[in-house]
């Protein structure tokens, strides 16, 4: 192990256990408060958009999965004429639900739709 090794593991513990002996001056600080403060906006407003944006991207992906298995086990013949119903009315109110929920925090379909790589969009 080399020395500089042996020396940033050092210094990232002490950093991390607070120690106040670190070579670390004000204005490194102050600058480095500075972009702390930038990058984690604590704005209530947007922190809330943004959880419930994540939320809701997790619900559609959720209700798109359950969608595609029900449609399979629908065509394959697995489900009764009255599970169907059921599966129907449930996904129309989830739906329903769901749009009730962009609206209230400003989001729309675009706002929840996500990369999945060589999977494509999900909307």
């Amino acid at each position: 192990m080399s020395a500089a090794t042996s020396d940033e593991r050092l210094t990232r513990g002490k950093l991390l256990a607070g120690h106040s002996d670190l070579d670390l001056f004000g204005e490194e600080l102050d600058r480095l408060d500075g972009a702390l403060r930038r990058r984690v906006n604590a704005d209530r407003d947007s922190l809330e958009k943004g959880l419930a944006q994540l939320v809701l991207t997790l619900v559609e992906l959720l209700r798109q999965l359950m969608e595609r298995q029900a449609l399979r086990r629908i065509e394959g013949g697995s489900l009764t004429a009255d599970e169907v119903e059921r599966l129907g009315e449930t996904f129309m109110l989830l739906e329903q639900r769901m749009e009730e929920l962009k609206e209230q925090f400003g989001l729309e379909d675009e706002d929840l739709n996500l990369d999945l790589g060589p999977l494509g969009q999900l909307m």
